[in-house]
């Protein structure tokens, strides 16, 4: 089956995830100060989340891809000088649980699309967050935030699996 590499990264659409906001079970989100350490902060974040949730069989993939996103936030979507002194959360983490998927949804203040760059390094340390992101997650994609808030979402969308509690609801 071979893929083509511009094809595969390519985000689901540019829009939400296909999903009713409306009919989520349980959502919980976390501002991010503007320095690396958030990345741990946004790990720590979304264990507890999951750990409440009681997601167990997507945890790795889930805090794997909250990490790729996070770190695309803050290395490419802030002003270098923003990281490197302690600002305002200028970026902020979505988790949100229906019954059989779960989204994380990083927001940061640019208007640039996610870009997947070219490597075919795979020993490279960076450059490869959007195929992690593909790799791990189900779908993914991107939108444009409207009105004053400005900047963007990006959104990684996950199946879980029906537990027997979950389909006799």
């Amino acid at each position: 089956m071979g893929t083509n590499g511009s094809t595969m990264l390519e985000p689901l659409r540019q829009g939400l995830p296909p999903l009713d906001p409306a009919a989520v079970s349980d959502a919980a989100s976390c501002s991010l100060p503007a320095r690396y350490e958030a990345v741990g902060d946004a790990r720590r974040f979304t264990r507890r989340t999951l750990d409440q949730w009681d997601t167990g069989e997507r945890f790795d993939d889930v805090c794997l891809v909250v990490s790729e996103l996070v770190t695309n936030a803050l290395r490419h979507a802030l002003p270098a000088t923003c990281v490197q002194v302690d600002h305002a959360a200028p970026v902020r983490l979505h988790l949100m649980r229906w019954t059989e998927r779960l989204v994380c949804a990083v927001r940061d203040p640019s208007q640039d699309s996610p870009v997947a760059r070219e490597t075919d390094d795979f020993s490279a340390e960076s450059g490869r967050g959007l195929f992690l992101v593909d790799s791990f997650s189900d779908s993914w994609g991107w939108h444009p935030l409207a009105g004053t808030l400005g900047g963007k979402v990006v959104w990684a969308l996950f199946q879980l699996p029906v537990t027997p509690a979950a389909a006799a609801e």
